[in-house]
């Protein structure tokens, strides 16, 4: 097995030229939205011919639907497009390729559909990527499908990302394939950092028979491809906005490593609180328990039984009949920020007072406290965001910490009381003493 950090990262170019180079390997490329960014590469390299079965790309919506069929949701740029196409190329690919020619072939099929940035540039530009392919000839085959988001401001750049990661899709699939973690992480060899996020990846097949998915999906977030990951009913990974576009939303977050299951009866009373407050109707509600990685990534020792564990917590949510999200967002603004994306309607952040203590603590920040303070509440509480407070036992005093006496620094309490008087802070109402925690 490589050494994962000894290994030589390759060029594109000369990625793509031992692919073409390898006998065995060879297939169809389908690519719809950024131009053929992926196979250029491989014919660029030279010797493409040793690679390339075919290449194409529909982009007319005519064209797309006649050879790969209708999308029911009216999304081209979706998960359920490119499985289209993979399984539709790829069968192609085995029922036209026989014969002495082809005995000794591993067979591929890689498509992609993405759109990039628009001449407006009012678009968020996105893609899927997807590898169907054999380890060995006539062996069956096995999937790799991810989403990313293209972060850079100008569509060349974005396309010239999308051709690295096709190359480095193709190269991992067939080179790596024996270390998932090795594998993901060549996803974005020779891509500068900000330019693209992997948020969702998923792995079927044989050669994947011993993989979890919720840990490679951790994964990501671990290596900093990602931000969180989400985990419906079920424990399968999904993307933001399949579950939250223009939902309204009620977050619990808890801690890494906190054993316990989060107390349901007053986390209950809080989405009851958010439903009446923000005139939530039930079917439009998703309820989401977040597990932090924050603390765990801080220590920058994270050890495969690490992501287990957290693997293993987000089943355990999941099994009590709640979507979970896993994510690196020390503060309520990064998350707020995060779900922005999904277009809320209203969002709701169930917190401890103990932490609101801290965020209104001068000590807690440094000399520019006020400036920082002044953009958290900014980024809070302009994405349609109310916080709803745990209260907590004091254990010196014995007595119940609320929003109204709970400390707060003076220089900043005008801002903390305005908040609360306006409704944007509020406490969780009618709740047993019995079940507030002592800190």
């Amino acid at each position: 097995m490589e050494d994962n950090m000894s290994r030589e990262i390759l060029e594109t170019k000369r990625k793509a030229l031992k692919i073409n180079l390898d006998g065995p390997v060879y297939g169809t490329f389908a690519e719809i939205g950024a131009g053929q960014e992926v196979a250029r590469n491989f014919f660029t390299a030279g010797a493409a011919s040793g690679t390339v079965a075919k290449t194409m790309s529909a982009y007319d919506m005519s064209f797309s639907n006649a050879i790969y069929g209708v999308e029911e949701s009216g999304r081209y740029v979706s998960r359920s497009r490119v499985k289209q196409m993979l399984s539709h190329e790829y069968d192609l690919l085995t029922e036209r390729l026989y014969g002495e020619k082809y005995r000794d072939k591993t067979f591929f099929a890689f498509a992609d559909t993405v759109t990039t940035l628009n001449f407006s540039k009012t678009n968020e530009p996105h893609g899927w990527l997807g590898l169907r392919f054999q380890v060995k000839p006539g062996g069956d085959y096995n999937d790799i499908i991810f989403h990313v988001r293209l972060l850079d401001s100008d569509t060349s750049l974005q396309q010239n990302v999308l051709g690295i990661l096709g190359v480095n899709l193709v190269y991992g699939a067939f080179y790596y394939n024996h270390d998932v973690q090795l594998m993901v992480e060549s996803l974005v060899d020779n891509l500068s950092a900000g330019s693209v996020e992997i948020d969702m990846i998923s792995l079927r097949g044989p050669v994947f028979r011993d993989t979890n998915d919720r840990l490679v999906n951790l994964y990501l977030i671990e290596k900093g491809f990602s931000s969180a990951a989400i985990f419906n009913l079920h424990g399968n990974v999904i993307l933001p906005k399949d579950l939250l576009y223009k939902k309204d939303i009620m977050i619990l977050r808890t801690k890494y490593l906190q054993k316990s299951i989060p107390n349901f009866d007053l986390f209950n009373k809080a989405v009851e609180q958010f439903k009446l407050s923000q005139n939530v109707k039930s079917h439009n509600l998703v309820v989401l328990i977040e597990v932090l990685m924050s603390n765990l990534l801080e220590e920058d020792t994270t050890e495969k039984n690490d992501l287990e564990i957290f693997a293993r917590r987000a089943e355990e949510l999941c099994a009590t009949g709640n979507n979970v999200i896993v994510s690196n967002f020390k503060r309520n603004n990064k998350l707020a920020q995060y779900l922005a994306r999904c277009k809320p309607r209203n969002v709701g952040i169930s917190t401890n007072i103990s932490n609101l203590r801290n965020i209104f603590n001068a000590k807690n920040y440094s000399e520019n406290y006020s400036q920082e303070l002044l953009t958290y509440v900014s980024d809070l509480f302009s994405k349609n965001v109310k916080l709803y407070a745990y209260p907590y036992l004091n254990k010196k005093t014995n007595e119940v910490i609320t929003l109204q006496n709970m400390p707060v620094s003076s220089e900043v309490k005008p801002l903390f009381d305005f908040l609360v008087i306006n409704n944007y802070i509020e406490n969780i109402e009618g709740y047993d003493v019995k079940d507030v925690k002592t800190v």
